[in-house]
């Protein structure tokens, strides 16, 4: 039975389903006339998107038909927010792992509203506010509605509005599996957070603070991140500026080091977090923010007996679907129980995503950033 179940979420799992306006007639073997398509009073036969056409060119905001027939399973979602993060920037430029055909609707996590249920839609109810993924391969998030399979939809806590819904997936659930399911950081233990200002950096001090009781060190680039940082619990701030990350940390913990380091970074910072991780410490590489993926020395892990474990959380939607959904669940229940709660430092309505995705890459962000789509009246004009 897990098996069985464990192939229905690889097949059915985070696939936003193709646009088939005239299925069911071509199913019976009857013409297909435009003309002879209705749609309910009041209900639009379009809704915009945003799209990236040419890597490295900003986004435009552009129109598309609305698939008027659910199939078996699907759920039609109004979005009311979506995040913005670093991966959608490097993925409209370019950069990214994933590199869809052009031109694509880019954007992953999202939260809305279900205004629709395909047959056999067990779980949902048309009104409930639900949050998800679009994954690679799949039209994003950063447009008015999306139709996804329902195994892909949680329900959002009576705590989170829209905004912190869609500010929670990817930064809070890669921050959740890094720190239990790779790390398995233990109460008392001393960690350090590089970029901890940053969407998952911040996620990380939230739940090493506040769930796992770790003695939190937190790295960021200014005072002001760093007022925000401890907020969220960390013991220490190291500003990057004007401080050695290395130094810092063997000073803090009397020449002991970090048992754990979260490195969102890469390049230089990286090479600190080497030379100031514990005996038989484990370094999670989450990301290279800084744009340098470091090389890393085989005879330093040696002589430490220390660990280093990459993290791509996005990966385990195919690969481990049922791992990826525990970090889902275990994610929403901290929420429930209000332990944790993500941190937004601004939101743009969708017909700004790229002075979004300027703010973001100039580093003035703290936390998430999303988009406002459902209340951005201009997509209406």
């Amino acid at each position: 039975m897990l098996l069985a179940l464990t192939r229905k979420l690889v097949v059915m799992a985070f696939k936003c389903p193709p646009e088939v306006l005239l299925r069911n007639s071509i199913l019976r073997g009857q013409p297909n006339h435009l003309t002879a398509v209705t749609v309910s009073t009041g209900v639009p036969k379009h809704y915009k998107v945003a799209v990236c056409s040419e890597l490295g060119k900003p986004l435009n905001i552009e129109t598309r038909p609305r698939v008027e027939e659910l199939s078996q399973g699907q759920v039609r979602v109004a979005i009311h927010n979506a995040a913005v993060n670093f991966a959608d920037i490097l993925t409209c430029a370019g950069k990214y792992q994933e590199k869809p055909e052009l031109p694509f609707v880019p954007g992953a996590e999202f939260s809305g509203e279900v205004t629709e249920l395909g047959e056999d839609v067990t779980s949902l109810r048309v009104g409930d506010r639900v949050l998800g993924l679009c994954m690679p391969g799949a039209e994003g998030s950063y447009a008015q509605e999306r139709i996804l399979p329902e195994i892909s939809l949680y329900q959002v806590p009576s705590s989170l509005d829209y905004r912190g819904a869609a500010a929670l997936m990817v930064s809070y659930c890669t921050a959740w599996m890094a720190l239990k399911r790779k790390a398995k950081l233990k109460e008392g233990e001393t960690i350090l957070i590089t970029s901890a200002a940053g969407a998952v950096g911040l996620a990380a001090v939230d739940l090493a603070a506040n769930v796992f009781n770790a003695k939190v060190i937190a790295a960021c680039g200014s005072p002001e991140k760093g007022a925000i940082v401890k907020q969220k619990g960390a013991h220490t701030v190291i500003d990057y500026r004007t401080e050695s990350v290395k130094g810092r940390v063997k000073e803090i913990t009397d020449g002991h080091g970090a048992d754990v380091i979260f490195d969102a970074v890469g390049g230089d910072v990286f090479k600190d977090c080497l030379r100031c991780v514990a005996f038989e410490g484990r370094i999670l590489v989450i990301g290279f923010a800084s744009g340098d993926i470091p090389r890393i020395p085989a005879n330093v892990l040696l002589v430490k007996s220390c660990s280093v474990i990459g993290l791509y959380w996005g990966s385990y939607s195919m690969r481990d679907p049922l791992a990826f959904k525990e970090s889902v669940n275990g994610v929403l229940q901290l929420v429930k129980e209000k332990k944790i709660s993500p941190h937004i430092s601004r939101a743009f309505p969708l017909s700004q995503v790229n002075e979004a995705f300027q703010f973001v890459m100039s580093r003035k962000s703290v936390g998430k950033v999303v988009l406002d789509i459902a209340s951005d009246a201009s997509l209406n004009a």
